[in-house]
């Protein structure tokens, strides 16, 4: 018997597509994608959004929803993200949820449940016992803008920055939403990720990542999808602000910071199988993942 849900979590890097690919066509499944960034349209190659020959056919939802002057909340995320994983299923589909958004993920997976009003001042949220990987996704996801300008390795920092956003999360959810979830985690030797995310950005920046940004800067959008990794930084080298090569180097820098808070978060806060990626050995990794998957 299949289970009724399946997620492939992992940081950015490790192959999360080229494996639930693999996956799903295994079991004849769908892939909703649970990468914020690739919610927006126009941003393709700086969030490493996959393409449609990569597909190889099989259906990806939650790609190209929005326009990159939209915003998308976790709580609307969950909404939109268990209705279709509802549909999915009630015509026999397994739904395989692939991302690196770990509060994203998380917030449909598990019973994070959320307030639609706004929380009375004398009734702020209990921040103490989350770590600062949470505190920091938390923050990420509620103001992008806030975030970009805060120092994200100092709890106190980013505690007052939330201080200053009301948050909409009303209770943190440890108990799996579907009971039947199983959720594979990829991981690999660090070093070995961080070469990979370094020649990734170079590849990016090969394949337009800059004409890319421009556009959106052209447009003078600066919204949440422009906070993302890849265009903040090359929006402050077309304000001046750095040189090409350093806004490079940042982009590498933030992804393989950004790389060891997802793992934190998976670590801490999912119960995931663990795969370690061998690159030299794809079809025994696959065999892996089928064999716990079934």
């Amino acid at each position: 018997m299949m289970p009724n849900v399946i997620a492939i979590v992992g940081p950015t890097g490790v192959g999360k597509t080229k494996y639930s690919i693999a996956l799903a066509t295994h079991l004849n499944a769908e892939i909703i994608s649970c990468d914020s960034m690739q919610f927006y349209r126009g941003l393709d190659i700086g969030t490493a959004k996959i393409s449609k020959p990569e597909m190889q056919g099989i259906p990806h939802h939650l790609l190209d929803i929005l326009n990159p002057e939209e915003e998308f909340s976790v709580a609307e995320y969950q909404r939109v993200v268990r209705q279709k994983i509802e549909e999915l299923l009630a015509q026999d589909i397994t739904p395989i949820l692939v991302g690196g958004s770990g509060l994203y993920i998380s917030s449909v997976l598990y019973n994070y449940q959320f307030k639609d009003e706004k929380r009375n001042e004398e009734e702020p949220i209990d921040l103490t016992d989350k770590s600062l990987e949470e505190l920091v996704e938390m923050l990420e996801f509620k103001s992008p803008k806030l975030a970009n300008k805060t120092d994200l390795d100092n709890r106190r920092r980013v505690l007052r920055a939330l201080e200053k956003e009301e948050n909409d999360l009303d209770t943190q959810g440890n108990k799996l939403y579907y009971k039947g979830a199983k959720i594979i985690g990829f991981e690999m030797d660090r070093t070995l990720l961080y070469e990979r995310i370094n020649k990734r950005v170079d590849l990016m920046i090969e394949k337009g990542l800059l004409e890319e940004a421009k556009q959106l800067f052209d447009k003078h959008i600066h919204t949440q999808a422009t906070m993302a990794i890849g265009y903040k930084e090359l929006f402050e080298y077309f304000e001046g602000r750095n040189s090409l090569d350093e806004s490079i180097e940042l982009i590498k820098r933030n992804s393989r910071r950004y790389a060891k808070r997802q793992m934190t978060w998976f670590k801490n806060k999912m119960n995931c199988f663990w795969i370690n990626v061998d690159f030299d050995n794809y079809d025994a990794i696959i065999e892996e993942v089928i064999s716990y998957s079934i």
